[in-house]
């Protein structure tokens, strides 16, 4: 029998990461701070825009799905991170004989299962309270698997940022979550933005998994169905490796 060192080391890695991201739920998922951030603000925010809006409740739920996959799979490793900095944990994992690229992964798949969870909670609302149909699910599938593993990493990427405290991490991350939820079209429609808006919304993921999740309920998608899954992968390739880069930096 052929050994496999390289099909042996995939496998490594692929278990290390999940024993990381089995680590992150068994500690993070019930702490206040990140049901607040994940669940109840996007909450909140879609409770605000749909109160000036003269349109059925059940219109909104792609565009909330959108927004709780933004916060809620951004918001494990911000706070798990800097806080396994302050018990010096953090430091025991990178010097555990798995890649860089494991750990991101690792840290990032905690985020992404969380965010499935929660997002799980408006797309459920949507079809037993509103009624609301969805005629292309596997847009739907699709759309919210990308749209959280792409945030996730990014949430990763955020707390690769060298602090103990959470809140340090949090400051930075919504001086970008939040523009992006007004640039991406999730309550304001991409066609009505003006050219300069326009543009910026082109460099968000948010965008991309806006569009195709609003293509699933049967709403006027902005872009080709194929080029939103493509640029969600190039999203979450960049951020992937821009993190295994900042966590070298770092921590060398």
């Amino acid at each position: 029998m052929t050994d496999n060192p390289g099909g042996n080391q995939i496998s490594a890695e692929a278990r290390a990461a999940w024993a990381i991201a089995k680590k992150d739920m068994s500690i993070y998922y019930l702490k206040p701070n990140i049901i607040v951030s994940g669940l109840l603000f996007p909450l909140f925010m879609f409770l605000a825009f749909a109160a000036g809006k003269n349109v059925p409740l059940g219109i909104l739920i792609p565009g909330l799905i959108a927004v709780t996959l933004l916060f809620s799979s951004s918001t494990i490793e911000p706070v798990s991170i800097p806080i396994e900095r302050r018990t010096k944990t953090f430091e025991r994992l990178l010097s555990a004989p798995v890649s860089l690229h494991a750990i991101v992964f690792g840290e990032s798949l905690s985020g992404f299962m969380y965010s499935i969870g929660i997002a799980l909670v408006p797309l459920f609302v949507g079809i037993f309270a509103f009624g609301t149909g969805i005629p292309y699910p596997l847009y739907l599938i699709v759309g919210m698997l990308l749209t959280a593993l792409c945030f996730s990493t990014m949430g990763t990427l955020f707390a690769a940022y060298p602090t103990e405290s959470p809140g340090d991490i949090m400051s930075m991350l919504n001086l970008v979550r939040l523009p992006l939820i007004f640039v991406s079209g999730t309550f304001i429609a991409l066609a009505t933005m003006p050219p300069l808006g326009m543009m910026i919304s082109y460099l968000s993921p948010l965008t991309y998994g806006n569009d195709l999740i609003q293509a699933a309920y049967g709403h006027p998608a902005y872009f080709n169905p194929y080029l939103d899954v493509g640029m969600l992968l190039l999203f979450f390739i960049i951020f992937q490796l821009i993190a295994h880069q900042l966590y070298k930096k770092f921590n060398e």
